[in-house]
C-alpha cells in the first residue's frame, strides 16, 4: 500500500498542489493500481510471446523521396514579425 507522504512527494515532483481530499483519495488510486500490477505479476506468461501493441498492426512504409523546400518569403508569409531572416518573438527570459 502507498501512504499519503509518498503521494505527497510525488505530487511536489509534479509541481501539483493536492488539497486534503485529493491526497487522500489519490493515496486511494494509487493503492488500488499497485494492488492491480502485484496481481498482474503472479499471472504465468511461460510461452507467451512480449508483444508491443494489443493488436497486429503492420507499420505503413512510404518511399522517403526529396523534395524542394520552402523559400524564405514562404517561410515568413505569416510570421507577425521578423528580422534577419529569423521570427522575433517577445523575451520570456529574464
Amino acid at each position: 500500500m502507498i501512504e499519503k507522504k509518498e503521494v505527497q512527494h510525488i505530487a511536489n515532483l509534479a509541481r501539483l498542489r493536492l488539497s486534503e481530499e485529493e491526497e487522500e483519495a489519490m493515496t486511494q488510486h494509487l493503492g488500488q493500481m499497485i494492488t492491480y500490477i502485484n496481481k498482474l505479476k503472479e499471472l504465468d506468461t511461460t510461452g507467451v510471446p512480449p508483444t508491443v501493441h494489443a493488436v497486429e498492426m503492420p507499420n505503413v512504409w512510404r518511399e522517403d523521396t526529396p523534395c524542394s523546400g520552402l523559400s524564405s518569403s514562404e517561410v515568413f508569409q505569416n510570421s507577425p514579425a521578423m528580422q534577419d531572416n529569423f521570427f522575433t518573438v517577445p523575451k520570456v527570459v529574464k
